[in-house]
């Protein structure tokens, strides 16, 4: 079955950066929208970043200006590069892909902890 493989989480200290990674393990068809999403300790997940197959991107108000989506539709890759980290980023972040046909592709999640 296509799994979601995830990498660039850590620790950083506020002010710095980190790019996370997240590529399936064969071609996904049809894919609509490529997306990160983040659950924060004591929150619900909430959706960081997205990018559709047109390339049009959407962030949430509390990461514009600083994290970046971008993908690889041949490679079946998204990539979310965060810049001037907060304190406020720690979360773990999840990967999901949805196809043209509402089938939903999620990764494991991977933590990123921002330390002030």
């Amino acid at each position: 079955q296509v799994q979601l493989v995830e990498s660039g989480g850590g620790l950083v200290q506020a002010g710095g950066s980190l790019r996370l990674s997240c590529v399936a393990n064969q071609k996904i068809s049809s894919i609509n929208t490529w997306a990160w999403y983040r659950q924060a300790p004591g929150k619900q997940r909430e959706l960081a970043a997205s990018i559709t197959y047109s390339g049009t991107t959407n962030y949430a108000d509390s990461v514009k200006g600083r994290f970046t989506i971008s993908r690889d539709s041949a490679k079946s890759t998204v990539y979310l590069q965060m810049n001037s980290l907060k304190s406020e980023d720690t979360a773990v972040y999840y990967c999901n892909f949805l196809t043209h046909y509402a089938v939903n592709y999620w990764g494991k999640g991977t933590l990123v902890t921002v330390s002030s």
